[in-house]
């Protein structure tokens, strides 16, 4: 049976959710502090999810300007909410936030907000390294627009999607997209085939790829383009986004059906469900506090 997978910022936990809203269950508890992206691994029946740490707390050892914790991490449970393990540990990125997979390749990949990186790592953590870095030092680690969030992959074409929300109402949000592999000898400061898709964007934030080739993405910026569920295609060519949803309370997560049908969660503490076959669009649970990462899982 499939379930909406939530996780809970209040609660520090990892809510299983009827997709009706009608069965509301914690799978794991005592997550650590600003749980924000998630994905499941269906075929080995595991659950990975990002967590931020605590990113806002600066220090400035020897007067140098103020720099992030290097304090995000990777975990992993199996289906029944057990077997809790870490796969990246504190201290090898900043912040972690919206987390995909390619599972046929066995690779995660994740944005570290005010590490500025898009990253990737196998899925037991070893071979971590950077695909993207998008500044440098710590005064770039304090600009939001070089803050990549929300990620997805096309393992077909090749290619990683992900977005640079940009600071609040500034309408700097962007949305790029890049080759899957880092070319040999290339330094991912200084790529030369990343391709702006999107740009002025209120503040774009999670993204799912649909087999159609479209892009689906959240948006928590400001209304009214903010606040938002939005799509565009991408394959063949890029097309201009669409606006299928409004009036969230800083949509975070969002979890496709298919090409017509998704879950939205948001920081009020609501999930969506946005049915554009039918014309629903519709509050379906409110399971606790403000919720980041949401995912679909068949847990039976």
């Amino acid at each position: 049976m499939t379930e909406l997978l939530a996780l809970d910022l209040k609660a520090r936990a990892m809510h299983a959710i009827a997709l009706d809203g009608s069965r509301v269950r914690t799978l794991v508890e005592g997550l650590d502090a600003t749980p924000d992206g998630i994905v499941v691994d269906h075929q080995r029946r595991h659950i990975y999810w990002t967590s931020m740490g605590a990113p806002d707390a600066p220090f400035a050892p020897g007067g140098e300007p103020p720099f992030f914790h290097r304090n995000g991490k990777i975990e992993r449970v199996d289906f029944a909410g057990e077997n809790r393990t870490t796969i990246v540990p504190a201290g090898a990125f900043t912040t972690g936030k919206q987390i995909t997979a390619d599972f046929e390749r066995g690779r995660l990949y994740w944005c570290d907000r005010e590490g500025m990186q898009v990253l990737t790592c196998a899925l037991d953590g070893s071979d971590l390294h950077a695909l993207v870095i998008t500044g440098n030092g710590p005064e770039d680690a304090v600009v939001a627009r070089n803050w990549p969030v929300g990620i997805c992959v096309d393992p077909d074409r090749g290619l990683v999607y992900w977005t640079q929300k940009g600071a609040p109402k500034a309408g700097d949000g962007r949305i790029f997209r890049a080759p899957l592999e880092l070319p040999e000898g290339a330094d991912p400061r200084a790529r030369d085939d990343i391709e702006p898709l999107w740009q002025d964007l209120p503040e774009p934030i999670d993204l799912e790829l649909l087999g159609d080739g479209t892009l689906v993405w959240t948006d928590r910026g400001k209304a009214p383009e903010g606040n938002t569920l939005n799509r565009a295609l991408v394959d063949p060519e890029p097309g201009p986004p669409q606006m299928l949803s409004s009036g969230y309370r800083e949509a975070i997560g969002v979890a496709a059906v298919d090409e017509s049908r998704f879950y939205v969660s948001d920081l009020g503490g609501s999930i969506r469900l946005v049915d554009l076959s039918d014309g629903t669009d519709e509050v379906i649970a409110r399971p606790g506090g403000p919720l980041t990462g949401l995912a679909l899982a068949d847990l039976g």
